[in-house]
């Protein structure tokens, strides 16, 4: 099978280490992709935002099956291109990937499917943006309604940087999104499905904040962990009858098939399982943890989804531990990213490649706000942790920036759910 991995960031770099070791790989390309991908697949330029170079792309190469790693190619049809072509395509078609394109879109499906989620009022204008405040009260949760990055959310108790927010979205013509606050933790669940089978992967946490302590600026995700030692028994099968297989089969109804990778943003709240957000593609971090951890070959898997073959798919398997991943960052990361400081330690076992070049020269460079996700897997969540970080630290990137707690507080037992 030849396999055309579309994207750049450390998600995709994630997907062509898994798909490389698969032996039914017989050809892999990542485009643009980025100095890690080139290690291990062909690259191949290509403007992300365009379906008709994506499809051209695919064709050209003789490509079997195309994985759309990004949001902004999913919104924009590249799916829907590639099939169209007569390729195989893991992603959802430009109609269904509103689900994440859109936070209104993505409410109604939730209501016409019984899908628990929050609160919300939708923002069209400051005063309606005033009025959904007073009705919400703190802790305030103000929304981009549209593609954010994983940047375009704001929780605070200060109603002044709420109206700052929501004015600011407004104000470059979006739409806004408030939603009551949820308590609880919040969990990442990925699933695979073709449209109607839904295959659930390990549920995963990410860490949003920029600093340590959950403090600073909301990020795309400063480092992940798999598995989740606090979450309920039977947490899986429950969001799977609850959330997930009740979303395909309403976008489904509605002549909208969802065929791809569901990604259900949870609160684990004293109320229950409540959705957060929906996303149609791998998670970034969080593929970095799952990935490595699944034993079942991704190629075969991922083009049972593109081929809606997923119900004779055999059974997912795991194998033993954890894996923990943390980001480096370059210097003045979310705001003012700086790029292009050389980056070495970066050819590493398990240094995931997200934001990174290769100049004339030959020298490693950063090329974004997230460099590095740099992962490891051990028996247990504590080695994994452990390993992952020393690993971080064999890195040198000028005014680099990591986390140091990511799974901390997995590892020392102070998450909980609580209780109704």
């Amino acid at each position: 099978m030849r396999v055309l991995v579309v994207g750049s960031g450390a998600r995709e770099h994630a997907l062509c280490v898994a798909l490389s070791s698969d032996p039914a790989v017989a050809a892999l390309a990542c485009a643009p992709g980025n100095a890690g991908t080139a290690r291990i697949a062909e690259a191949a330029p290509v403007d992300v935002t365009d379906p008709v170079a994506i499809a051209a792309l695919a064709t050209g190469w003789g490509a079997d099956l195309v994985v759309v790693g990004p949001e902004v190619p999913l919104v924009a049809g590249a799916a829907d291109a590639v099939r169209e072509a007569g390729i195989a395509c893991f992603g959802p078609s430009a109609e269904a990937a509103q689900i994440e394109g859109s936070k209104s879109f993505a409410k109604h499906v939730m209501a016409a499917a019984g899908v628990p989620t929050a609160r919300s009022w939708p923002v069209g204008g400051p005063a309606e943006l005033e009025t959904a405040l007073s009705e919400s009260g703190a802790p305030y949760v103000v929304k981009d309604d549209g593609l954010a990055a994983g940047k375009g959310v704001v929780v605070t108790t200060d109603r002044d940087a709420a109206v700052a927010h929501g004015r600011a979205v407004l104000d470059a013509g979006g739409a806004v999104l408030v939603e009551e606050f949820l308590d609880g933790p919040e969990v990442s669940l990925f699933a695979v499905t073709d449209g109607t089978t839904v295959l659930p992967l390990l549920p995963a946490q990410d860490h949003k904040r920029r600093d340590d302590g959950d403090a600073g600026p909301n990020t795309g995700g400063m480092g992940a962990y798999a598995p989740l030692p606090w979450a309920p028994p039977g947490l899986v099968d429950d969001v799977l009858a609850t959330v997930l297989q009740p979303t395909v089969d309403e976008m489904r109804r509605r002549g909208e098939p969802f065929s791809g990778l569901l990604y259900a943003g949870l609160a684990l709240t004293s109320r229950g399982v409540r959705v957060v957000e929906f996303n149609a593609r791998f998670g970034d971090p969080e593929t970095e943890v799952v990935l490595p951890l699944l034993e079942t070959p991704l190629a075969g898997l991922l083009h049972a989804a593109a081929t809606g073959t997923l119900a004779d798919h055999p059974p997912l398997r795991w194998r033993p531990g954890a894996a923990v991943t943390v980001v480096v960052a370059a210097s003045g990361y979310p705001e003012t990213p700086r790029t292009g400081d050389p980056v070495t330690g970066a050819d590493g076992e398990g240094v995931l490649h997200a934001g990174t070049a290769v100049d004339a020269e030959g020298t490693v460079r950063s090329a974004g706000g997230r460099v590095l996700a740099v992962t490891a897997t051990g028996p247990d969540l504590a080695a994994a942790r452990q390993a992952a970080y020393e690993r971080v630290a064999a890195v040198r990137l000028a005014g680099a920036h990591w986390r140091s707690d990511v799974a901390l507080a997995a590892v020392e037992g102070r998450i909980a759910v609580p209780e109704a």
